[in-house]
């Protein structure tokens, strides 16, 4: 698999990003995958509502030996958020990335807008980043832009609604709980309408997608493409944890997701190298701490400070000191 990300090193092919964007994207490890080495992300879950129920979503707290999306050991308020993310910083100077990615959906909690105003207050140089189902960004773009979130990935798991409605039991919508291709006609229209606009107001754009074999196995081409017309970025192809409802449902090996992956190159880069982290996650992409003993985080944390003080001469030197 290829170890470049081929519009960063090509410049011209890359969209229109200012200078600033592409330092981010370059920072960002889950946007550049040269960057998951060097570049570390925090997660700060305190957004534990969610407006719809996926078929394989089973958010649990306090499940410190799951590593899974949605997972958290204990959902935070802003305050609390900030005081983490100014410990993690501290320790670990190598994070750049600070996320809203759960256990429900960012743009589902009111706390997600509050805490993002404090990091940016306070961390105006990191990138501030979010994960949503999409159902509410058209009429939350304004605020997303607001607090200052340059990157941003939206979960689209099929933009047909027949396909949609399998993965999907219900969604809650300004109050009214709707099911069925309704309720998937729906989000698709949100999901795609909030990334154009996403896209057309300079945000950086991921696409999630979960391949849940005999179901949007086929389909997974179909999003590729239109993500290549609405200007995404780049797509993670997930492969499905079978749980809840779709506990009885074979995960794809890794050779299907391959497949896919492949199938969709020509038309979205592919991101290759996810872990499917939890809501609570920081560190590297391959050193989730939130998971590690005390022992072996301060072992980390006493190797970044000498690589950190080894490279600051280099780093001065060629007046790029990002310690």
């Amino acid at each position: 698999m290829p170890e470049e990300n081929e519009c960063l090193d090509k410049k011209d092919s890359c969209p229109a990003f200012s200078d600033e964007l592409l330092r981010k994207i370059a920072e960002h490890p889950c946007y550049e995958q040269k960057a998951q080495h060097r570049y570390g992300r925090i997660h700060l879950a305190v957004a534990p509502k969610c407006n719809i129920q996926c078929n394989f979503c089973v958010r649990e707290f306090d499940c410190v030996n799951e590593s899974r999306p949605g997972v958290t050991s204990k959902v935070l308020t802003p305050e609390e958020a900030l005081e983490k993310t100014r410990e993690v910083l501290a320790e670990y100077p190598f994070i750049k990335v600070v996320g809203i990615a759960g256990p429900g959906d960012p743009l589902a909690n009111d706390a997600t807008f509050e805490t993002f105003e404090l990091i940016k207050k306070e961390f105006p140089q990191l990138t501030l980043c979010m994960s949503t189902n999409g159902l509410m960004l058209p009429e939350k773009l304004q605020d997303i832009l607001r607090v200052g979130v340059s990157t941003l990935t939206v979960t689209v798991n099929a933009i047909d609604p027949e396909i949609q409605a399998k993965i999907v039991n219900h969604i809650v919508y300004h109050g009214k709980v709707y099911r069925g291709v309704e309720a998937a006609e729906i989000q698709i229209k949100n999901q795609l309408a909030g990334i154009k606009a996403a896209v057309d107001a300079g945000i950086v754009v991921k696409v999630n997608t979960v391949l849940v074999p005999g179901i949007n196995d086929k389909h997974v081409v179909e999003i590729a493409r239109k993500m290549n017309e609405l200007g995404v970025y780049i797509m993670n192809v997930m492969p499905l944890i079978n749980q809840g409802a779709f506990a009885d449902i074979e995960p794809p090996t890794a050779e299907e997701r391959k497949a896919v992956q492949e199938a969709c190159e020509p038309y979205v880069l592919q991101m290759r190298h996810c872990r499917q982290c939890r809501a609570d996650a920081y560190g590297l992409l391959s050193q989730d701490m939130s998971q590690m003993s005390e022992e072996r985080r301060k072992l980390i944390k006493i190797r970044t400070k000498e690589d950190m003080e080894k490279a600051k001469p280099i780093l001065e030197k060629n007046g790029k000191d990002h310690a």
